[in-house]
């Protein structure tokens, strides 16, 4: 069974769905029979690619108030993230674009959905709790190597336009998924291992008897 998730790495509440997904299968009795891909999605399709604000002040300056405000806004994700475990950074980190962090995502993924999901939670963990520059090419293939990606082939991803396209029809293909609880992804998931996997019923007789292709009659 495969899960497909549009998310960005500079989303907190994608971070937060990411952590809550993880504790519905953690008690998810086939967890080892899901697979987990990373779509792309962008949160904010405007940021730039050299940062020149904080999100703080990004978010002061859009809803007014000024950095404490926007301060202020984060307080509040940062104490939902809390409650999951996760000790955000999230107004020292600065308001950059994704797209590259995209691209090696999609790298990753030819790797396999695991390479992909250990990048996936490197950038999410750096940005959000070390407050990294997540469209620095430096800091990228830094998170690359700790997934063993193969150099060579990251830098020539940052160098030009692989997987730009990828990118691309992820995000024409996105939806604005919210937030969910850890409960709305336990009885999702069991609903789709379910439909997978219908149980065999049977009409009297010997239930020993009934096997892959059907009941001896």
């Amino acid at each position: 069974m495969q899960i497909e998730i549009w998310s960005d790495v500079v989303c907190p509440w994608c971070y937060i769905g990411t952590r809550r997904l993880q504790t519905a299968l953690a008690d998810f009795p086939h967890a080892d029979d899901v697979e987990v891909v990373y779509r792309s999605f962008q949160l904010d399709p405007g940021a730039p690619s050299e940062p020149t604000e904080t999100v703080a002040e990004s978010l002061g300056r859009k809803y007014g108030g000024g950095p404490a405000a926007g301060q202020q806004m984060i307080d509040r994700v940062e104490a939902v993230a809390a409650e999951e475990g996760l000790v955000f950074r999230l107004g020292q980190a600065q308001r950059v674009g994704t797209v590259d962090a995209h691209r090696l995502l999609h790298l990753a993924l030819e790797d396999g959905p695991a390479t992909q999901r250990a990048l996936k939670e490197e950038l999410l963990a750096g940005y959000f709790t070390r407050a990294d520059n997540v469209a620095d090419h430096d800091v990228l293939r830094a998170a690359a190597a700790t997934v063993s990606l193969d150099a060579a082939r990251v830098d020539e991803v940052l160098a030009g336009g692989a997987y730009a396209d990828e990118v691309e029809a992820d995000i024409r293909q996105a939806a604005a998924y919210g937030a969910q609880p850890a409960d709305t992804f336990r009885q999702v998931l069991q609903r789709a291992w379910d439909d997978s996997h219908p149980t065999l019923q049977t009409v009297g007789g010997d239930a020993d008897a009934c096997g892959p292709d059907g009941c001896a009659v």
